[in-house]
């Protein structure tokens, strides 16, 4: 019904930056949220950023000022700028999306892209 495909994940040294992508095609007839998780080893699954249909959005307290999420004006792709990157974000970055009707700053998001790996080395 719908599906999310991510690109931009990979290798970087900690300082550096990296920009996730993540398309949404399929049947998105409805208003829909966006978001970016991300899940490291050992520790559950985290709400990164997250931008709504009209524009709002949300940033983890403890990323603010270095990640930025932004979405094209068809409102159908999502990408993630991620500056001054650090080893403790490694983790898999998801992107996802819900129906509008519901917050968009929270976990339960209707569909999930596969995942891509992120590492920030030291």
């Amino acid at each position: 019904q719908v599906q999310l495909v991510e690109s931009g994940g990979g290798l970087v040294q900690a300082g550096g930056s990296l920009r996730l992508s993540c398309a949404a095609s399929g049947r998105t007839f409805s208003t829909y949220h966006m978001g970016w998780f991300r899940q490291a080893p050992g520790k559950e699954r985290e709400l990164v950023a997250a931008i709504s249909w009209g524009g709002s959005i949300y940033y983890a307290d403890s990323l603010k000022g270095r990640f930025t999420i932004s979405r094209d004006n068809a409102k159908t792709t999502v990408a993630l700028q991620m500056n001054s990157l650090k080893p403790e974000d490694t983790a898999v970055y998801y992107c996802a999306l819900k129906w509008t009707g519901g917050p968009y700053y929270t976990s339960n998001y209707d569909y999930w892209g596969q995942g891509t790996q992120v590492t920030v080395s030291s």
